[in-house]
């Protein structure tokens, strides 16, 4: 959660995509994007395709490999002009399953969530090797273990997942997780939200625990992995539906290629791939930019073999948990929910 992932869980379960209301509330501030790219492979004589890689929430370090791909040319180079847009109110996954984007950033609950309700989707790439989400609370609230939620209010979107990862966590030291508090605050800030409403929150360390060291404000942190390896999940992915991978392949292996190259330079070139994403969304704060981009690259490959591998272990396990935490109504086909297949040779 954090860091963009406040998205719609409870739009997962509909079946429709209401494709013009999303369509409506795209942001159109990449129309001019990729102007300064240079044509290192397409062939010149031929027209670029045009493809919409739609965002999970608005810009941030999670999505600097695909700022990187587009405006230094590496999709240009595959034969793709792509505009990278933000979600509608019901978030990336309807629109990528009901073709209203080709690919999108998603996250393997909420992927796992929309196969089982029907949606088509297919993750092809991990973003970041690890998750490296986790409760987060100001220091002075002395929140250091899952133990001590009981008796405070925990500020999130009011998915039933939350709950479930709440309690799973406080399981583990005999803890009762109906003595927390469970508050929906939408899309209200963080810090923000800690001082006047909540006392603990879901959180990505690499933005809203980044932020915190740069503003001082030091936090408590309770990582999901400190706990539960099945909890060690792919959030963010990429992803596309099955329909784009079985009519066109080339595509999504071009996409892919593209966006494989893109977050390799954010990995060897991090302070050059962060100045990439402060000028294509000029109103973010450039120092946090910077910062987390540092503390992210690292973290894309991290001990895979290369960026966007996925195991089959990683959705088994935490689609078994989420099946024993009564999440999800039946069994998931892991094999048909990830594919490596469009990943560069390495």
């Amino acid at each position: 959660m954090g860091m963009g992932k406040k998205k719609g869980f409870a739009a997962l379960a509909a079946m429709l995509a209401v494709v013009m209301l999303l369509a409506a509330c795209v942001s159109n501030n990449n129309k001019n994007a990729g102007n300064e790219a240079t044509d290192n492979g397409a062939n010149a004589d031929q027209p670029l395709t045009k493809v919409k890689v739609v965002l999970d929430w608005t810009p941030n370090t999670n999505h600097t490999g695909l700022y990187v791909a587009r405006d230094k040319g590496y999709f240009k180079e595959q034969g793709l002009d792509v505009e990278i847009i933000q979600p509608g109110q019901d978030g990336a996954d309807k629109m990528v399953a009901s073709g209203g984007a080709e690919f999108g950033v998603g996250y393997q609950e909420s992927l796992t969530m929309a196969r089982i309700a029907g949606l088509p989707l297919v993750s092809i790439a991990a973003v970041i090797q690890h998750n490296t989400s986790g409760f987060a609370s100001p220091a002075a609230k002395g929140i250091d273990s899952p133990k001590k939620f009981e008796g405070k209010t925990y500020g999130g979107w009011g998915a039933p997942v939350e709950e479930a990862v709440i309690g799973s966590l406080m399981q583990e030291e005999k803890a009762d997780v109906s003595k927390v508090k469970m508050l929906s605050i939408g899309d209200t800030d963080f810090f923000t939200a800690v001082k006047r409403d909540i006392d603990f929150a879901w959180i990505y360390y690499a933005w809203t625990g980044v932020e915190a060291e740069l503003r001082g404000e030091k936090l408590n942190m309770v990582y999901l992995t400190d706990y539960s390896d099945k909890l060690d999940y792919y959030t963010p992915l990429l992803e596309t539906s099955e329909k784009l991978i079985a009519e066109k392949p080339e595509l999504v292996k071009a996409f892919v290629a593209g966006a494989a190259k893109g977050y390799q330079y954010a990995i060897d070139h991090p302070e050059d791939a962060a100045e990439v994403l402060i000028k294509a969304e000029p109103d973010l704060n450039a120092d946090l930019v910077r910062a987390s981009q540092k503390w992210l690259s690292p973290k894309y490959t991290d001990d895979a073999s290369q960026w966007g591998m996925q195991k089959k272990e990683v959705w088994v396990n935490y689609s078994e948990w989420m099946l024993n935490h009564k999440l999800l109504e039946k069994e998931l086909d892991a094999d048909k929910a990830f594919t490596n297949d469009f990943l560069p040779k390495a």
